[in-house]
């Protein structure tokens, strides 16, 4: 099967990294490039300032990038991703759907809404059934799917391999590289030897997304989970790979060995991007560590490190590439999940 697709915003970090991982994808033809006015009309290797350890493909370096708007699209794509800005994406992400495109988006815009799905397919697939309320809902003859913020996503595989100890609690301290904050966020003289100990918006998202992902389906909606959740969000001179040091409160006691166990065999899925082990533990009291392993599973891969046990449950440390797993990968892998459910 060959589905033929779109990404919208695509000279962007996130864009950038979508055009990566499509290369070679043996269901996804990349067919229509759209970015802001400024680069409409210009050949894509012309329009993006390319940050990619790997060269553009000749194909799409010649691609003509095309306006944000439906009507600027070939007509024969069947699917879109998504890396708009949010506050572009609330704006124009709507044109589309109701025009009856299907979106995999990493905006973060209406991530938290009722009836638009927020799923890591390794965690709750069954979420996606929510694109049917949606469509009752907003009358789009297309549908949308979000995948959570890229420092949501670190953690959120660990804590769904933990969940049959009943987690009562989550405090989550994060270390997050530059290229979080897009090419322009972060100027060197603010990161270069430092570290800022804020991330606007970043520990609501965290607080508020891990509850909607480890919710329960309802068949109208997802009711949040009990747990409680408080995230302190940093940015560190890295530059991929996202760094967190979670502590977990449950209702049952565990073991390291217990909670290594439950991490190491939790199972992921048969969609193509997602990795044969999900999350992968370290003996190693020091790993993980960003620029040793967050190309692990092709970028792809949870590691964890340092689990202990502590007086109400364990703490531990994890990472995850942040571009990759944590953004063009995750919406990726969304619209495997979409493709496999029949919604494309």
């Amino acid at each position: 099967m060959s589905v033929r697709v779109g990404i919208l915003g695509a000279t962007g970090a996130v864009g950038q990294r979508f055009i990566q991982l499509l290369q070679n994808h043996p269901t996804f033809n990349l067919v229509a490039v759209t970015a802001s006015e400024s680069s409409v009309g210009k050949r894509y290797h012309d329009a993006a300032k390319w940050r990619i350890e790997t060269p553009i493909p000749e194909e799409i370096g010649s691609m003509v990038v095309t306006e944000t708007t439906p009507e600027a699209l070939p007509s024969n794509v069947d699917l879109l991703f998504s890396s708009l800005p949010s506050s572009v994406a609330a704006e124009v992400e709507p044109d589309f759907l109701e025009a009856g495109y299907v979106i995999s988006s990493n905006s973060s815009n209406d991530r938290m809404a009722s009836d638009i799905p927020l799923t890591i397919p390794e965690i709750n697939p069954g979420h996606l059934k929510l694109i049917e309320q949606q469509r009752i809902n907003r009358g789009w003859d297309g549908a949308l799917v979000k995948n959570p913020n890229c420092s949501t996503i670190t953690m959120m595989p660990t804590l769904a391999a933990l969940q049959e100890l009943e987690i009562d609690s989550v405090h989550v301290s994060t270390l997050q590289a530059v290229s979080g904050a897009g090419y322009s966020g972060v100027t060197s003289m603010e990161i270069i030897d430092n570290a800022i100990p804020h991330i606007g918006g970043e520990e609501n998202k965290m607080e508020s997304e891990s509850r909607k992902i480890l919710g329960s389906f309802t068949g109208a909606n997802v009711e949040l989970h009990s747990m409680d959740v408080i995230a302190s969000c940093n940015r560190i001179p890295t530059l991929d790979g996202h760094l967190e040091n979670v502590f977990v409160e449950t209702s049952q006691s565990v073991s390291t060995d217990e909670a290594a166990d439950a991490m190491q065999s939790y199972s992921g899925t048969s969609l193509y991007s997602s990795p044969e082990q999900l999350i992968n533990v370290f003996d190693d009291p020091i790993r993980p560590q960003p620029r040793l392993d967050r190309a692990r599973g092709d970028g792809m891969q949870i590691s964890v490190g340092g689990i202990q046990q502590t007086a109400t449950g364990i703490k531990y440390n994890c990472l995850a590439h942040n571009t990759i797993r944590g953004a063009a990968g995750a919406s990726l892998l969304n619209a495997e999940l979409l493709v496999d459910a029949g919604w494309v």
